[in-house]
């Protein structure tokens, strides 16, 4: 018995022994990759400043609050020569609370150049995002040399990219058009989808999801009836029991909406509470609220497609649980690491942060992210990237992570590669000389 405890105790130490070793190795081959990025990194120790323009008050605040934590989650993450900064420079963000409105955002743009900052980002709200574009577009052909490049992590209004497209404007995430395809590709398959009611905010994004929502069903499944519309205003309604109310009289039994912020969870909220049993195909559930919102009785009713999903594994996984711990939210604005990953990639082929010359690297710019190899179509400067189609259920032993502390999750259903959602452009891109 002695002995089986020496042999034991013995072991236990050897364990510990090469665990210690193990994570000494990890250590100094941590510190080797850190040295060999450092003197590889043409820009280290410069600091680039992204002007952060989304609303951070009114209903859209919950969203915007999550996303420029993200940003600075991910800049503090990313700063610095390492593996996922070849440029190395420091990055920095400065939030400006637009409070959705285009107007406020231009004061904001105004301010951010008053400043020097020469990168932008903004997301919630195509109206904002249109504005931004123009007003970008302008301000660079008055001012040669101070000129400023729009990131957009989450405008989807495919004109951006199409009809509007401009060259100092990079989509990161995917267009309305590539949702809606791949959406579509998988409810051509539903058999039990037989009538669909199209619902959504009444803006350029909403108008979009509804137009190409009805041309790709009519080409996949004609037989699928669109038994009602509604545009509503952009976050406004407090009650959306009166549409669900028109939903359940329609006889709909699914719902296509591109809402998102506090004009899905509410949605959903009226639908729960309503008894509606439908299903949704959504753009936006995995976004602030709209979770909790749904909560357990949803089950199975709600899908999403998007360019990611809670569970990608590895680094992705990683990064999503501890923002979780830190700031008691869900990460999902994956686009996020793609624009720094894509202007670092960039900045160090340009060896310069000067938006002129990194603008052109961006352009057809290849790299590979946590969803695979994604590229910067020089087209158009759309994105081109796999997406994700995910179903509301309770978390289980493959899918574990836990949505809003809802016990609940958004399971993948399929994956479809980035040839599959690619859409096609008519873009006809000026360019500077």
């Amino acid at each position: 018995m002695k002995f089986a405890f020496k042999t034991l105790a013995v072991a236990a130490m050897v364990g510990l022994a090469l665990t210690s070793v193990a994570q000494a190795q990890n250590a100094r081959q941590a510190k080797r990759e850190q040295a060999s990025a450092a003197s590889n990194a043409p820009l280290a120790g410069q600091t680039v400043k992204i002007a952060w323009i989304d609303p951070l008050s009114g209903l859209m605040a919950p969203v915007g609050s999550n996303q420029v934590k993200s940003f600075q989650f991910f800049a503090e993450k990313f700063s610095g020569p390492n593996k996922h900064n070849p440029a190395g420079v420091k990055w920095e963000v400065v939030p400006f609370d637009n409070k959705l409105s285009p107007a406020e955002s231009l004061t904001a743009l105004q301010s951010a150049i008053d400043q020097g900052i020469r990168y932008i980002t903004q997301g919630n709200g195509s109206s904002v995002a249109g504005a931004l574009i123009e007003a970008v577009a302008r301000h660079n052909a008055r001012n040669p040399g101070k000129e400023v490049v729009v990131l957009n992590h989450s405008a989807v209004d495919p004109d951006f990219t199409n009809s509007k497209c401009n060259y100092w404007h990079f989509r990161f995430d995917a267009d309305t058009s590539m949702k809606m395809e791949a959406l579509t590709t998988f409810m051509k398959d539903e058999t039990s989808v037989k009538k669909v009611y199209l619902l959504n905010q009444n803006y350029s994004h909403g108008h979009q999801v509804a137009k190409y929502a009805k041309e790709l069903l009519a080409s996949k499944r004609p037989d699928i009836q669109v038994v009602g519309e509604d545009l509503h205003p952009l976050a406004q309604v407090r009650d959306f029991a009166p549409y669900i109310a028109k939903i359940k009289a329609s006889g709909a039994d699914a719902v296509i909406t591109g809402n998102w912020g506090s004009d899905l969870a509410l949605l959903v909220k009226a639908a729960v509470e309503g008894g509606y049993n439908g299903k949704f195909y959504t753009y936006y559930a995995g976004v602030t609220g709209t979770p909790t919102a749904l909560g357990q009785s949803a089950a199975g009713k709600v899908y999403q497609i998007s360019y990611n999903h809670y569970h990608m594994g590895g680094e992705y996984s990683q990064w999503q649980n501890e923002f979780q711990k830190k700031f008691n939210a869900d990460f999902y604005t994956g686009s996020v690491i793609h624009i720094y990953r894509a202007l670092s990639e960039a900045m160090a082929r340009a060896k310069s942060t000067d938006p002129v010359k990194v603008a052109k690297e961006l352009e057809g710019l290849k790299f590979t992210s946590y969803n695979g190899e994604v590229e910067m179509r020089k087209t158009d400067h759309q994105l081109q990237q796999p997406l994700y189609l995910s179903r509301w259920q309770k978390t289980d032993n493959k899918f574990t992570y836990n949505v809003e502390n809802t016990g609940m999750t958004f399971a993948l259903v399929r994956e479809f590669p980035s040839y599959v959602s690619s859409t096609p452009t008519s873009c006809a891109m000026q360019r500077p000389n």
